[in-house]
Order: C-alpha cells, then structure tokens, then sequence
C-alpha cells in the first residue's frame, strides 16, 4: 500500500467534511496509514447560474473527480451517494459505502414549523425535482423554487428574505452540526428520499485490488443492500440520479421493504408502489419495484 493515500473531494463544507469522515474511518481502521485530502472543484460548483437539470443533473459533481481516479492524480474518491448515477464509468467502482446516517429531509424555516404551517404561496427553495413533485403534490399552494450553493449559502438567502423556507437533507445539516436550523422532519411518507441519501460513497480504480482490499472493511453491509435495491430502482428505470423519483429501503430481520415513486415536477401526477423481500435478493427486488412503476406510468412521467 502507498504510504499516502490520496482522497479526492469536491471544496465545499459539507464534502470537506465527509472526506474528514472517511479519512478518520481510515485511520481508525489502520493506523499510521496516511491519507492527504485533495480538493478539486467541479463543473457543479462553477456553474451555480445553472440548475442542476440543466447541467445534466448530480453528475456533473463527480466528473472532475472521476476523470482524476481514471488519470491516477488521485487513489479515491468520497461522493454523497445520492449524487451519483446508477451506473459506475468503466474502470471505476464503488468499494465501500459506510453506514448511512439520516436518510431523511427536513424544512429549515425562520421559525418553527412544519409543512402544513407554511402559508399559502410561501416561497420554498429547492434544487430538487424529486422533492417539488412530492411537495407539491402535499401543498399545491406553495411556490417552490430552484436554488443552488452550498449549505452555507443557501441559508443565507433564507435570512435573508430571499425564501421562506428551505428543503435540505438532514444528514448533510447533521455533518456540518447544524441541527439546531432543522423546523421539522418531513416524514418519508411526505417525502420519500433519493436512492442512496445520508450514505457516502467511495470510489477508486477497479484494477486497485490491493486499496480496495483495505477500504473492503469500511463497507456497511446493511446500508449496501439498502442503496443496492434503491439504486437498481434507478438503473432499470434509466434516469439519471437528478430524475423526479424517490427510492428508500428498510431492513427489518431479514426482510426489506423497498418504496419507490415518480412523479413530474409540479406534483400534479405521482405514482407509488412497493415491495418486500429477502435482503438477499435487494438488487433483484428494485429491478422488479421498477417495472411496477413502468406499468402503472412511469416512462411517460419521466419522458413527457
């Protein structure tokens, strides 16, 4: 093993963080192993005049990190799992996917509310066409707007009067210690999660057997099988991680239950359904929820 590992991460807070994470997974795991950070910045963080949809989608924070991996300028990389298409570059994988935090999203507002307590046109800032369609199909009356930046900066332009209340993960404000602006949780009910949110991801070469080797141990069995089956949702349906659709996995036992959802973006049409299985057959069963979805609609949902 090299004796310094290079981590690739976007600059923002909440990537520097979660490389901090993985970094100290690392080093709990094998110590006297030295990892350096190496922050890049994508496509993703230059271009915030842009929605994410119109960049073509989440990816584009990745390609300045994968391109790096593929020309050895670094050994891995750390994603928020969320931000990542369903299928890996060639020469690339995922090795480890640690154990997830909070899955789930929250309204951050002035003051303490929850969803039903906004006031009718309240404007509501979001990036996300997966969380406007569920929204609004629960609160038609609000007006949800595209934002961009960073955690930091979207919270300024809340205080700021920009917007009335914003929709955030809650893993990302829990990993900047910001827990404390959280108004109320959205109950996944209300809004189900993106395939694979609150998990990180790392990445590196697949030829690198003997890194992959040693980050092996750093793999969360129970959050893999979950973002398996929430990702293979997504693969079958062949949308890209910025679609208007909502997977989430639960293992209870040996069971799973798999939910998903599509919609289009105004929440005027949203179509659901779920499954559950053996944990063992987690991939098979999103393939299966996905071709439920195709035939209750989805395809023309998703390609209007």
């Amino acid at each position: 093993m090299s004796a310094e590992l290079r981590l690739g991460t976007r600059q923002s807070p909440l990537a520097l963080c979660q490389a901090e994470q993985v970094r100290s997974l690392i080093a709990a795991r094998f110590p006297g192993q030295s990892v350096r950070l190496v922050p890049m910045v994508s496509l993703g963080d230059r271009r915030q005049d842009l929605a994410l949809h119109e960049l073509g989608g989440k990816g584009v924070f990745l390609k300045e990190l994968e391109q790096a991996l593929l020309d050895g300028q670094i050994d891995l990389a750390v994603h928020s799992l969320k931000d990542m298409p369903a299928h890996q570059p060639e020469g690339l994988m995922i090795a480890a996917i640690p154990e997830r935090a909070d899955p789930g999203d929250v309204l951050v507002a002035p003051a303490p509310c929850d969803l039903a307590g906004l006031p009718a046109g309240a404007r509501v800032g979001t990036g996300s066409l997966r969380r406007r369609c569920q929204l609004g199909k629960a609160r038609p009356d609000l007006t949800f707007t595209p934002i961009r930046g960073n955690i930091g900066t979207r919270l300024g332009k809340l205080d700021s009067g920009e917007f009335d209340a914003l929709v955030l993960a809650a893993a990302g404000l829990a990993r900047l210690g910001l827990d404390e602006r959280v108004s109320a949780r959205l109950p996944v009910e209300t809004c189900l999660p993106a395939a694979g949110q609150g998990a990180l991801a790392v990445q590196t070469r697949s030829d690198n057997t003997e890194l992959n080797a040693l980050l092996d141990p750093l793999n969360h069995p129970a959050t893999a099988a979950c973002c398996d089956a929430e990702r293979a949702v997504l693969a079958a349906l062949e949308c890209g991680c910025h679609a208007p659709v909502a997977a989430f996995a639960e293992i209870s036992g040996d069971q799973m239950r798999l939910r998903a959802r599509v919609g289009n973006t105004d929440g005027s049409e949203l179509i659901g359904d779920e499954q559950t299985g053996p944990v063992l057959e987690a991939q098979a069963m999103g393939e299966s929820l996905a071709r439920e979805l195709l035939r209750l609609g989805a395809a023309a949902l998703l390609h209007p």
